[in-house]
């Protein structure tokens, strides 16, 4: 088993990564990685990551840099699971640029929609975390949410009604907490 990942390990692995490549990409920092680096958690097991455009040069150093850095790295991101909202990319915000790389929160409303969606303890509490740090706001959310909806056929895991009310409880319960 891998020690847990902190702020100061991730940005490790952001540094290493730059490193490795040349090409001019980005690179989207999801899940624990984003809780660390934003504060709302102290540690992770893993960093996930999407990676635009793939970087094969790249790709084959993460094996490596995982062993070396003794972290796990898993890419996957929100739009791997929920329709991609429109506008995700003019919404991740800026972290950090490591050689050629531009490092970026993948936007927030994306997570929390991917977390409302799967509902564990720790994605729900990441979720709290946003909202209460006022990271996101639930008129938009929803709104967001709304702009999915018609395309979660395409992910025949999802019950739509479910999620609906898994994102109308959220913002309902964050509205009553304003």
């Amino acid at each position: 088993m891998r020690r847990p990942v902190d702020a100061a390990r991730v940005r490790m692995f952001m540094a290493a990564l730059g490193a490795e490549t040349r090409s001019e990409l980005r690179i989207y920092l999801v899940g624990g990685a984003t809780a660390v680096l934003t504060g709302w958690r102290d540690s992770t097991v893993d960093i996930d990551m999407k990676i635009v455009p793939d970087d094969d040069r790249l790709l084959r150093a993460i094996p490596r840099l995982k062993e070396k850095l003794e972290i796990n790295v898993e890419l996957a991101s929100p739009d791997g699971f929920i329709p991609e909202l429109p506008g995700w990319q003019a919404r991740s915000s800026f972290i950090a640029r490591e050689g050629s790389i531009s490092f970026h929160h993948y936007d927030l409303y994306s997570q929390a929609l991917a977390k409302l969606e799967r509902a564990h303890a720790t994605d729900l509490q990441d979720v709290g975390a946003m909202k209460q740090r006022g990271l996101v706001n639930g008129p938009l959310l929803l709104e967001l949410f709304g702009e999915i909806e018609p395309h979660l056929y395409r992910f025949p895991a999802i019950d739509p009604k479910t999620f609906r009310r898994a994102v109308e409880a959220f913002v309902s319960k964050s509205d009553d907490q304003a």
